[in-house]
């Protein structure tokens, strides 16, 4: 049926390509039974691309493709970075993404987090994640947990992904998580935002982690994040969850050479100055 389906074009480097449509794939899944999720990593092992992923050629073939549509990603928290992390990981085709936030959309979250709407002010973030990323791709399979994560439910929320992603507001709930990936044997990919500043670091189990940059972990129980008393900008927001999302790629293609594991990228958006430190203990 895919074959039947696929259309001949000419890719954007001239190559000649045969790609599947959106709606084409949906109608499969529908005569099937099978997922559209599983309609596209068919049709990529069968060198047919889904046209929805044409633009991704030139950066991830087809095999890189088949591992973001098997992959699993939490995201936990589900604000500015959360959101934006979804929206970029959707649309890239990650075949099964957790969102994790107990909170709600109020009014001051209307600068900067995508799902966040004037009609949905009251609404469960997660819930508005789920309906978003159903609306972008519906190759993407998720599971909503609509509870702030904690010492007693990370473990089993974050166990069974490939990545987990941390898009919280508070260095306690960090450590909660990286304690979790650590645990399930997964890697972290860590942001945080501080008005016109952003940082983004890859933590993997073995390694030095965020006692790295915050300093041991009891020190840190009550410390906010920045964000608190400089606030987040949407522009810091979008760039910082877009350097999230590259290293969540890069991870689940096996792209691991130039990661950002043990070093701690910095961006200042008042200078224009962006800076990569080496971490150590």
């Amino acid at each position: 049926m895919i074959d039947k389906s696929a259309e001949r074009i000419s890719g954007p480097d001239g190559a000649d390509l045969r790609v599947v449509s959106t709606s084409r794939t949906q109608a499969i899944s529908g005569q099937t039974g099978a997922s559209c999720r599983d309609v596209e990593i068919a049709a990529l092992e069968n060198g047919v691309v889904p046209s929805r992923y044409l633009r991704n050629q030139s950066t991830y073939d087809c095999s890189d493709q088949i591992r973001f549509l098997r992959s699993r990603v939490a995201i936990v928290g589900l604000g500015g970075l959360g959101g934006a992390v979804a929206e970029i990981l959707a649309r890239a085709g990650v075949g099964a993404l957790t969102l994790v936030d107990g909170d709600r959309f109020e009014e001051h979250n209307l600068n900067r987090q995508l799902f966040c709407t004037q009609d949905n002010l009251g609404s469960t973030k997660a819930s508005a994640a789920e309906t978003r990323v159903a609306a972008i791709n519906s190759a993407v399979e998720t599971r909503v947990v609509p509870t702030f994560l904690s010492a007693e439910n990370a473990f089993q929320v974050i166990a069974g992904h490939d990545v987990v992603v941390d898009c919280l507001d508070n260095i306690p709930s960090r450590f909660v998580a990286e304690d979790a990936a650590r645990q399930a044997g997964i890697p972290l990919v860590s942001a945080a935002i501080g008005g016109l500043t952003g940082q983004v670091t890859v933590i993997y189990p073995q390694d030095g982690g965020l006692e790295w940059i915050y300093g041991p972990r009891d020190s840190a129980r009550q410390a906010q994040g920045a964000e608190h008393l400089l606030g987040c900008p949407p522009q810091t927001v979008v760039l910082v969850a877009a350097m999230q999302c590259g290293e969540v790629l890069s991870i689940l293609c096996h792209r691991t050479s130039q990661l950002l594991r043990n070093k701690l990228w910095i961006v200042d958006l008042s200078d224009h100055t962006v800076e990569v430190l080496a971490l150590a203990g």
